[in-house]
């Protein structure tokens, strides 16, 4: 269990230390041949939306999608889901786990999606 930890502690370090000497040298040979420093800030923004608002518009959206989904689930689960003896249960069987599990996802990645949504909104305006 030790040697897994450490290994992918490793893994992790490693890309990590790659990526930013990579990006460094880089940066220090643009430099180098009178490039302008300001071209390291062109993939920012100067009018974007903050980061906290982000953040809490997709964490909410995220609490709903997932309530929603454990409704939704507990629907579905009432409606459809067979919770008799397993000697009886039909061919095309269902749990109600299943229910609970898939619902919550969908409707997870379908709040996320809404949130990329307004983001794209709030970052336009």
């Amino acid at each position: 269990m030790e040697v897994v930890v450490s290994v992918i502690f490793g893994s992790i370090f490693g890309v990590f230390y790659l990526y930013f000497s990579t990006r460094n040298k880089e940066r220090l040979a643009l430099i180098e041949k009178g490039a302008d420093a300001s071209i390291f800030m062109k993939g920012h923004a100067k009018k974007a939306a903050p980061f906290w608002k982000i953040l809490i518009l997709n964490l909410g959206l995220l609490a709903c999608g997932i309530g929603f989904g454990i409704l939704l689930g507990a629907v579905l689960a009432l409606n459809f889901a067979y919770d008799g003896p397993w000697e009886n249960r039909p061919s095309i069987y269902i749990s109600p786990e299943t229910f609970y599990a898939a619902s919550i996802f969908i409707c997870a990645g379908a709040s996320l999606l809404i949130g990329f949504t307004f983001t794209k909104k709030l970052d336009k305006e």
